[in-house]
Formats: C-alpha cells, sequence, structure tokens
C-alpha cells in the first residue's frame, strides 16, 4: 500500500466569485441564516430613499402647483408621510445592520475555527510547504478582510442593487425616455465593468499572498529575535522585513491604482448622466411632455441611481478583498489532508503492551532521494529501543512514521500487528506519544502544560482526543504527582512558585534542560503505551541531565520506548539497539553483541569513547 506525500498547501483557492461565494456558504452556512428576513428589511430600507423623490414631486405638482392654489393641509401631510416613511426606514436600515452583524460573525467564527482545524489535520509536511506567520494570516487577517466586506460591504451592495432597481423603475413610469438617457450613459461602463473586477481580483490576490509572507517574515524575526541578536544580523534582517514591507506596499497601490480607475470612471458618468437629464429635461418641459415637479424628482432619483456607482471604490475594494481572503482561507480549508482517519471507522486498538513493526517499509520526502529504503523492524513490547546513527541517516523519519506524522510510501508500520492507517487517530495519539528534542511549552504554568498530557473520555457525539478543560487546582495536584513520581520533586522545590511558576511564551522563563523536564512530566501524565524520545541535544548542566536522565528511567519503566539516541550512554543502557546508515537498518541488537560483532555500532561506539576521554 502506498501513501501520497508532500500534499502542498494551496496558494489560494482557483473558484470564480459566485462560486467562492457557494463554497463559503457551505464552509459558514450561519451567513445566510434568516436572509430573507434581513432581505425583506433591506427591501424597506431602499423603498425608504425613493420617498423623497415621490414626496417632492407630488408636493410640487399637487401641493404647491395645484390647480386653484397651493394646498397647504396636502403638503403638510405629504411631508408628515415622508418623515414617518423615513423613520420606518431607518429602523429597517439598522435592524439589517445587527442582522448582519450577528450572522456574520457566527458565520466567520465557523470559519475561523474550521480553517483551524483543517491546519492542524493536515501532515507537517504540508504545513512545511508555507511559512507558520503566513499560514496563521490565513486564519487571522484574511477571515478579518472577509469580515469588513460582509459587515459594511455587504449591507451596501445589497441596498445599492435594491437602490438601483427602485429607482430605476420609478424613473421608467416618471420618464422613460430621460431612463433610456441615463441606462445609455451607462452602458459602457457596465461593459468594462466585468474586466476590471477580473484586474483588481488578481491584484487583491497577491495583496493577501504578499501580505502572508510579510506577516511570515515578521513572525519569523520575532521569534529569532535572540538569535538575530546575537550573530549581529539585526540590520540584514531588517532590509529582508522591508522589502517584504515594500513589497506588500506596492502591491496594495497597485490594487487601489486599479480601483480608483473604476470609480474615477463612475463619478464622470455619473456627472455627464446629470448634465444630459437636466438638457433632455428641459427640452421635454417644453413640449409638455414632464412637469417641473416629475424633473425634479427625476433629477433626485437620478442620484439615488448614481450614488451606488459614486461608492463603486469601497464596494469594489473591500468586495475583491474579502474574495481574495477568503480564497486564501478557502485553499487551507480544501487541501487534502494525507493523514486522515480510516474511511471505514477503523479498527479498534485496546490499550497494551505496545508491539511496534516496520514490515518493508520505503519513504522520501517530496521531491528528494529515499530516506528509508525496505526497512524491516520489530519492537519488542516493554523494551527499551535506541536508534543510532549519523546525521541524514533516517533516525528521525523512523520516528515519525511510528507516530503516523508521515505514512510510509511503502510497507506497513503496525501496532500491535494492526497497520497504523486502520486505527484512529485519537486511538493511536492516546496510545503513542512523542517527546521532541525541544519540549515546547505553551504560555502558562507548568502545571498547566503538564495538565495538557491528560486525556479523558469526552462526551457521547462530541469530537476530539482530550476530554474537558481541566481546572487550576487538579492541574497543579497532578503535576505535583507526576513531577514526584518522576523522581523530580526536588527541582520543583527549588522553583519560586513551584508548578504555579510561569514558563513565559515558548517556555523562554525556563532552560532548555527545564522544558525537556516539563515535557517528560506531560507524557508521563498522558500515560501512552509506547513512548518516542527524540533524546536532547541542547548543552545541559550536570545537575539537569542527571535529573533527566532519572525522569526518563522512571517514564519509559514498563513502557515501549524508542529513543532516537544522540548520546551512545543511551543506546548502552537499552534492551535493543537499532543502527541506521543511509536509510537502511544494517545493525540490530543487544548493546553487548553488538561490540562483540565488531560492526558498524561497534565502530562508532569507538569513536564516541575516544572524543569522551
Amino acid at each position: 500500500m502506498s501513501a501520497p506525500q508532500g500534499v502542498r498547501l494551496e496558494t489560494t483557492s482557483t473558484l470564480g466569485p459566485l462560486a467562492t461565494l457557494r463554497r463559503g456558504l457551505q464552509v459558514s452556512p450561519q451567513l445566510a441564516q434568516g436572509f430573507g428576513v434581513t432581505l425583506l428589511l433591506a427591501i424597506v430600507a431602499a423603498g425608504g430613499r425613493v420617498v423623497v423623490p415621490i414626496a417632492v414631486q407630488q408636493t410640487i405638482d399637487t401641493g404647491i402647483l395645484a390647480e386653484g392654489g397651493p394646498r397647504v393641509g396636502r403638503v403638510v401631510a405629504l411631508v408628515s408621510f415622508a418623515a414617518l416613511a423615513l423613520v420606518v426606514a431607518g429602523a429597517c436600515s439598522a435592524a439589517v445592520n445587527v442582522r448582519l452583524f450577528r450572522r456574520s460573525e457566527a458565520g466567520l467564527a465557523r470559519l475561523r475555527v474550521t480553517a483551524f482545524r483543517r491546519v492542524h489535520d493536515l501532515s507537517v509536511l504540508t504545513q512545511g510547504t508555507e511559512r507558520r506567520g503566513s499560514l496563521v494570516s490565513r486564519v487571522t487577517s484574511d477571515v478579518d478582510t472577509i469580515s469588513l466586506f460582509v459587515q459594511w460591504g455587504g449591507i451596501m451592495l445589497l441596498v445599492s442593487v435594491l437602490q438601483i432597481a427602485v429607482a430605476t423603475s420609478l424613473m421608467l413610469a416618471y420618464s422613460w425616455q430621460l431612463a433610456v438617457v441615463v441606462w445609455l450613459a451607462f452602458l459602457p461602463l457596465v461593459l468594462v465593468l466585468r474586466p476590471a473586477q477580473r484586474r483588481v481580483s488578481a491584484a487583491y490576490a497577491t495583496v493577501r499572498a504578499r501580505t502572508g509572507a510579510m506577516l511570515g517574515a515578521i513572525s519569523e524575526a520575532v521569534v529569532g529575535a535572540e538569535t538575530i541578536k546575537a550573530y549581529g544580523i539585526g540590520r540584514r534582517t531588517e532590509r529582508r522585513i522591508e522589502a517584504a514591507i515594500r513589497s506588500t506596499r506596492d502591491a496594495q497601490v497597485g490594487a487601489q491604482v486599479r480601483v480608483a480607475t473604476v470609480f474615477s470612471s463612475g463619478v464622470l458618468v455619473a456627472n455627464l448622466v446629470l448634465a444630459a437629464v437636466v438638457v433632455v429635461g428641459t427640452l421635454l418641459g417644453l413640449d409638455g411632455g414632464i412637469t417641473a415637479g416629475r424633473l425634479l424628482a427625476f433629477l433626485f432619483l437620478v442620484q439615488l441611481f448614481t450614488g451606488p456607482v459614486q461608492m463603486a471604490t469601497e464596494i469594489l475594494n473591500e468586495l475583491q478583498n474579502a474574495l481574495a481572503g477568503w480564497r486564501r482561507v478557502l485553499g487551507v480549508i480544501d487541501t487534502e489532508a494525507e493523514i486522515t482517519d480510516p474511511p471505514d471507522g477503523g479498527v479498534p486498538s485496546p490499550r497494551g503492551p505496545g508491539r511496534v513493526e516496520l514490515r518493508g517499509v520505503d519513504f522520501a520526502y517530496p521531491g528528494g532521494p529515499p530516506v528509508l529504503r525496505d526497512v524491516d523492524l520489530v519492537v519488542p513490547a516493554r523494551a527499551r529501543v535506541a536508534i543510532v546513527g549519523a546525521t541524514g541517516s533516517g533516525k528521525t523519519t523512523l520516528a515519525r512514521l511510528v507516530t503516523r506524522l508521515v505514512d510510509p510510501v511503502r510497507g506497513q508500520v503496525l501496532l500491535d500487528g494492526v497497520d497504523l492507517r486502520r486505527i484512529r487517530l485519537a486511538d493511536l495519539r492516546a496510545r503513542v506519544v512523542v517527546v521532541p528534542q525541544e519540549g515546547f511549552l505553551f504560555a502558562g504554568t507548568i502545571a498547566s502544560n503538564v495538565a495538557y498530557g491528560l486525556r479523558r473520555a469526552r462526551p457521547a457525539g462530541t469530537a476530539g482526543t482530550a476530554g474537558p478543560a481541566v481546572g487550576p487546582a487538579e492541574a497543579a495536584d497532578v503535576a505535583t504527582r507526576a513531577f514526584a513520581e518522576l523522581d523530580l520533586a526536588d527541582w520543583l522545590a527549588d522553583l519560586p512558585d513551584g508548578v504555579l511558576t510561569e514558563v513565559g511564551e515558548r517556555g523562554e522563563r525556563l532552560s532548555a534542560g527545564e522544558r525537556q523536564l516539563v515535557a517528560l512530566a506531560r507524557a508521563h501524565v498522558a500515560g501512552a503505551d509506547v513512548l518516542v524520545l527524540d533524546e536532547a541535544t541542547s548543552a545541559v548542566d550536570p545537575a539537569t541531565e542527571v535529573r533527566i536522565a532519572r525522569a526518563q528511567e522512571q517514564l519509559t519503566a514498563g513502557r515501549t520506548t524508542i529513543t532516537i539516541a544522540h548520546r551512545l550512554s543511551t543506546a548502552e543502557a537499552a534492551d535493543l539497539v537499532v543502527v541506521v546508515a543511509e536509510g537502511r537498518v544494517v545493525e540490530v541488537g543487544p548493546h553487548g553483541e553488538l561490540l562483540a560483532a565488531g560492526g558498524a555500532y561497534a565502530a562508532m561506539y569507538e569513536a564516541w569513547l575516544a572524543q569522551t576521554r
């Protein structure tokens, strides 16, 4: 069985505007909930905008210029009706805004959650095709562009379309000749609008991509601030970030120039239309084809008709920006996840000893040469196995295969005789836990970080691998017991706040060795059947090194343990040593037997001893 490898994160969705909208509504159905009521309120609000032209026409023709002289009572009645209608229209407009805001926030929250979950569903190889900062921008700033349009541009677009429709109907009723003049004047603009929209859309796609790249560069520089200072490369880093900022600025300016061109065209046509209506209307009035009131009302209607065109800049700006952002978010959501649950639900994987086996495994990273070739390996249950080899030999890839962070291109990885691809990911994550070289810590206390390892049964019908959140008191109790069981109570006692010590962002308040101790406690709390340890290579003080070794001894007791060993003292204490060279397992056996065999391991061990003397 082969597994697809190296699916790239979609840079952007290739959907057109309407298809993007349909796909977006599938992902965030909350956006369309109650749309019928919102549309009805918007129609009333749009209808309120034509009250003034109608009232003006009626007031002039049937009130002020009425036969027999002005009719004051009718004028007062018409003005009062118009005022009441405007109040109702204003209330409906406010209700439309509130409804759109609530629905958009609910829908976009769903979009963020869906995109975030998809990011975590993607394999480490797929995630590695894009900078982390750029990836984060898809869930944050790109969704913000959608939010801005839906909450502002959306209502403006909806009301504007209705306003154009109502204004056109009344213009036809007042003077079909003048209505034809208006539409003929705008027809060329309508014809060029679609190709202009495509150019603006492409420009904003570039803007969103460059914004993501800029955020990625800034994020990388912030995270790597210590290294930048240590190597004195601040100015070089600044130049790289400045280049990213300039690139983003140029893309923004280019997009705005395109939008401004369309807007200027719309304003020019609107002014020309108004002048044409005045001239043609005056000629019609001389022939008795239109009354003074109707002509004045028609001029108001022209303003209502051209208003949405004059707002084309902001509406087009936000629409294309939102579509570009939406496509980038959908690009994440629609990227194929390589590491997934079995389609048929898989087979149960009950807790047990944890025997791991690799059969005829081949693996290669995307676009690269084979990393592992025809690997056969059996890790007995409850055995402590050390994997040794030169840098680039394939040790870390073996660990990734056992934890199913990647799948083999050929062959099988089995847990208790079952192919990992047949086991639900929730069950696999509960049974196999990895402790990386650099134990990643989340901002918070030591206790809260240790408590991340707790796994509980969730209520029926809910998703996820971890159970309900752990309270501060319980987290502190769990962490205290974990450190005691790992024989680390003395280290904990030396901390000013014990398990309530704040670790800082990414654990920066603790040393590398101390972060490793917290990561070991977290793995202990998880209670997995199989542990995969990537031995820390960072230099630690002797006392911390002793504590790490002592904690690992307690942690691995009675568990199947696979350690990527960077120190051969670890291999010396293992039940079984696996030697990897150039992607192949070349030797397997206990430390003593491999030394006596005089092969690759013996040579490696002798070289290590020579370095330590």
